[in-house]
């Protein structure tokens, strides 16, 4: 762990406004430079290298409905990232990230392909409708399973993305459950559930909340009802920033994996930059109880990571302002009167 000098956030402050611009004047993207500043520990982290890992797992509830499209589709999509042809793909492509495609869980037998990490705890989880998605062991297990995937990974700053139809559901149910939030003003239509399958997943979900405590801890929640891909990708977010590593945190599912991840290790906050304002209801929820402020806001919903690589570029010049960007005095520029 670095050791992080106790005046760095005026350390980096100083460092902001000594550059050749007026005091401000980068807006947001001098509070990124924070950000990484306090997930590195180093008052001017040069960042260079950012990595996407795409969890997929499926889920029990899905056989209730509560997603647009069938369970298949999960195992589809692994096979579309491994062939390069999805969003994740393509984006990361354009910003120069490098993708890894993990198993955490896909129904059915294990995929067989030399690219994919296989990590399966188990072919799906349960439906939590009626009883606990995973065992306790299961569930720490996966957690263990991501920590040593992000502790492992070579790249300066960690993307996470998810693929896995009913994963909203999971999503929505650990907030609830987790920062007592109203399930109402979290549940969203997913995969784009018209208002027949809206108030069919409303109802699902409803019921599935009954079965348990008010609210309950971060880790029986994700035992109760999370998936294998949100509980690999939070012990990965424990992983990476523990390590003192940026963490992009995409959307609506990724946020409730970070959640999880700040409950266990609070230390792991530090680590966390939230990307993008999902178009998910619930995700600005999340973010406003965690006074999370994210960085991009494009009315996207898709998962997969797609939000957080989208925000590496401004993450990249972030850190290029505080290393390579010249100072008043280094420029001979003359500063305020």
């Amino acid at each position: 762990m670095t050791n992080r000098p106790p005046d760095l956030d005026r350390t980096v402050l100083d460092l902001i406004d000594s550059k050749t611009k007026p005091v401000g004047a980068l807006g947001q993207v001098e509070s990124v430079a924070l950000q990484l500043a306090r997930a590195t520990g180093r008052p001017a982290p040069r960042l260079e290298t950012c990595e996407l890992t795409v969890f997929a797992a499926d889920h029990g509830i899905a056989a209730d409905g509560v997603s647009a499209y069938p369970q298949e589709v999960t195992r589809q999509m692994v096979l579309n990232f491994l062939h390069g042809g999805a969003a994740a793909n393509v984006f990361a492509n354009a910003v120069g990230a490098s993708v890894r495609v993990v198993d955490a869980g896909v129904a059915g037998d294990p995929i067989e392909h030399s690219d994919l990490l296989p990590r399966r705890i188990a072919a799906g989880t349960r439906n939590f409708r009626v009883e606990p998605a995973m065992t306790e062991a299961q569930r720490d297990d996966a957690l263990r399973a991501g920590r040593a995937l992000a502790e492992n990974s070579p790249a300066d700053v960690l993307c996470f993305g998810e693929m896995g139809i009913g994963n909203t559901s999971a999503a929505t149910l650990i907030a609830h459950k987790v920062l007592g939030l109203p399930l109402a003003g979290l549940t969203g239509r997913g995969t784009g559930l018209d208002d027949a399958g809206l108030a069919r997943k409303s109802a699902v979900l409803g019921a599935a909340s009954e079965r348990t405590a008010t609210t309950l801890d971060a880790e029986a929640a994700l035992a109760e009802y999370g998936g294998f891909e949100i509980a690999t990708m939070a012990g990965a977010m424990l992983g990476g920033a523990l390590t003192n590593r940026p963490v992009l945190v995409d959307g609506f599912i990724s946020t409730a994996a970070a959640l999880v991840a700040i409950r266990i290790e609070p230390k792991a906050e530090r680590g966390l930059i939230f990307a993008h304002r999902s178009a998910e209801p619930g995700h600005s929820e999340m973010l406003e109880a965690l006074t999370a402020r994210p960085i991009l806001d494009l009315q996207m919903r898709l998962g997969e990571g797609t939000g957080a690589l989208l925000a590496w570029p401004v993450v990249r010049a972030a850190s290029a302002m505080l290393t390579d960007m010249a100072s008043f005095d280094s420029a001979g520029v003359s500063g305020p009167a």
